[in-house]
């Protein structure tokens, strides 16, 4: 895996996760230690808007250091950010208070994920049931 590749997949992963209600300002960090997906990038959120992009950010609260398959781990929620930490597999520079809402917004994600599929479950479910019930009135009308 490229580095080009970790940070659109960790940009997907992370877009879209509702931060409306956190309105003050966070900047984290992260630098990715693998000799091909290596590099650092950034996840902003401002003005209740979630920027990701692959650049440094100098003025960060926190930096998160790890490597791609931690930091996939932790994105898809597979992982907790503070066991990660607890067993050495994240280290956590800057202000750990501010870093600990990493995990609000991950949570918020696979909040909104089970609901989209739900939702989509749901979707499906009609739409099978109006096949059916058009194959019935076919049926009816002698098609």
């Amino acid at each position: 895996m490229t580095y080009t590749d970790l940070f659109y997949e960790i940009k997907g992963k992370f877009m879209g996760a509702d931060v409306s209600d956190i309105q003050e300002h966070l900047a984290f960090e992260f630098d990715i230690e693998d000799e091909e997906a290596g590099g650092a990038f950034y996840v902003e959120v401002k003005d209740g808007q979630l920027y990701v992009e692959p650049y440094e950010y100098y003025d960060r609260d926190a930096m998160f250091i790890c490597t791609p398959e931690v930091l996939l781990k932790i994105a898809d929620g597979d992982m907790d950010p503070v066991a990660a930490f607890t067993a050495q597999k994240l280290r956590v520079e800057g202000n750990i208070d501010k870093a600990l809402r990493l995990k609000e917004i991950i949570e918020q994600k696979k909040k909104e994920m089970k609901k989209e599929a739900k939702t989509e479950g749901k979707k499906e479910t009609k739409t099978e049931v109006k096949k059916e019930v058009k194959k019935d009135v076919d049926k009816t009308a002698g098609k």
